[in-house]
């Protein structure tokens, strides 16, 4: 029936009505807070240490870590996910598989701290690396993807060791899944699932990050390993050989403009998909709410809610707490 039998405002006219019919839930529960724990960070601020690019973050003692871990256990956040920022990098990351690394001592410290709250570690070597790439690096500035794959599995298995609950391998090389698992499961951790950032794209939206974690590559760029914004079957097409590798969850990242994406992996996996709206999204909401263009709340809440009925399971972002804070007051 056409108009005026049909009128869709009917279901409008109310909150009450609107919150009936609403199609999508977004909750604090399926959002994941990322948190910057660093080696030296100044005690006169309480082992925190402001990022400038992106306001309202900081690089954190452990101390502070488990501050953050309390309030997003207190906020009913799903996960914190972790990275670290070492004191010291060398040329093959080797701080990053350390068993009293930045990290590992973080996940002992936030599990024991707020046991219920679930603790991913990022898996990667960029924040290790003296030359910022995520892999070991040949003579000709080339990264060799067959040489990483061991030590992935390394860093892999001293996160379980430390009680992380899911691991979360971000580097991009070829077959990493398959050998994390196998190294994990030969290593007495065959529960320990994997959250695989499969559709990872060379995005200009990572800048704030690498800032925060200081992981920008000394040369060249990760072109040869992240993938072509302009191409989503090759995204669909990874996110299944992770599948086949052993990946119990796919992330995409970015997020904001990839829904497109989040949902062809969504369709073509069936296995919860996370979306990560990375740190140049935020920044970008923070200095246009700061400027008094848009309404920082608002806005917020309409992003985290369109990755959601994009079909994200699980969201990873900055805005995490506030959002939070925000739902809890619609409630």
């Amino acid at each position: 029936m056409a108009f005026p039998q049909t009128r869709m405002r009917r279901l409008r006219a109310s909150a009450g009505l609107r919150g009936l019919v609403r199609e999508t839930d977004l909750s604090p529960g399926q959002l994941v807070l990322p948190l910057f724990v660093a080696e030296q960070t100044p005690a006169e601020r309480g082992g925190r240490t402001p990022i400038a690019t992106m306001p309202g973050v900081e690089r954190l003692s452990l101390a502070a870590a488990v501050e953050e871990a309390h309030e997003a256990a207190a906020l009913g956040l799903a996960a914190v996910m972790l990275f670290g920022v070492p004191a010291e990098k060398d040329e093959h990351g080797s701080g990053a598989w350390d068993g009293d690394g930045i990290v590992q001592l973080a996940t002992r410290a936030i599990k024991q701290a707020a046991p219920r709250l679930l603790a991913i570690t990022d898996v990667c070597l960029c924040e290790y690396t003296a030359h910022g790439h995520c892999g070991v690096v040949r003579a000709d500035g080339s990264v060799d993807n067959d040489a990483t794959l061991e030590l992935l599995g390394r860093t892999a298995v001293s996160h379980a060791r430390a009680g992380a609950d899911i691991v979360a391998p971000s580097d991009m090389m070829d077959g990493r899944v398959a050998a994390i698992r196998e190294d994990l499961d030969g290593e007495g951790f065959p529960e320990t699932p994997i959250l695989a950032y499969s559709a990872k794209f060379a995005s200009a939206f990572y800048g704030p990050f690498r800032e925060a974690a200081d992981s920008t590559p000394a040369f060249g760029d990760r072109r040869a390993y992240q993938m072509d914004p302009a191409n989503g079957r090759e995204a669909v097409r990874e996110a299944l050989l992770d599948v086949r590798e052993g990946a119990d969850m796919v992330m995409v990242k970015p997020a904001l403009a990839y829904g497109d994406l989040i949902r062809a992996v969504k369709e073509a996996t069936d296995l919860p998909v996370a979306a990560y709206n990375v740190s140049g999204e935020y920044a970008m909401v923070k200095a246009a709410a700061a400027a008094g263009y848009l309404d920082e709340r608002a806005s917020v809440l309409e992003i985290l809610t369109s990755l959601r009925r994009a079909g994200a399971d699980t969201i990873i972002s900055y805005h995490a707490k506030d959002a939070a804070r925000w739902l809890a007051e619609q409630t």
